[in-house]
């Protein structure tokens, strides 16, 4: 079984845990946005693959494809290099926080646990239409 879906809009990462003084303890809690991207992860997946959940002993294999927006401030020529696939964007968020905030977000949807996860890619490139393309399939 091979799923895919895509996320549309810039690729977010997973933001780090924030923590705060409430009295006499120490609060841990998760950034807006992490949580906000985590859940649009989480409706795409359900809208586009049907709720299907991968069994709980199925090793499992994702690509994460993560498209950037090409700056408006670059040069026709530029973008048109960007588009062909010759310039690739080194820049935030970094590939790990791409994968982290995905995986995360499909635990108990797409698959029991991400320990599943046996196999992984995720590539970078940029597009006139910014987006994350999410294919999980079993491992071979």
């Amino acid at each position: 079984m091979k799923l895919k879906f895509s996320v549309l809009g810039e690729p977010a990462g997973k933001g780090r845990p924030r923590f705060r003084n409430a009295g006499a303890f120490v609060q841990t809690y998760t950034p807006e946005k992490t949580v906000s991207y985590e859940n649009l992860v989480r409706l795409e997946y359900r809208r586009q693959c049907n709720d299907f959940k991968f069994p709980k002993d199925t090793p499992l294999d994702v690509r994460i494809t993560a498209y950037y927006g090409i700056p408006k401030s670059v040069s026709k020529k530029k973008a048109q290099l960007m588009r062909e696939r010759k310039i690739r964007p080194m820049k935030k968020p970094d590939f790990d926080n791409i994968s982290k905030i995905v995986c995360d977000s499909l635990n108990d949807i797409a698959y029991h646990d991400d320990a599943q996860i046996v196999d992984a890619q995720v590539r970078k490139f940029f597009s006139d239409d910014p987006r994350v393309v999410v294919t999980i399939q079993e491992a071979e």
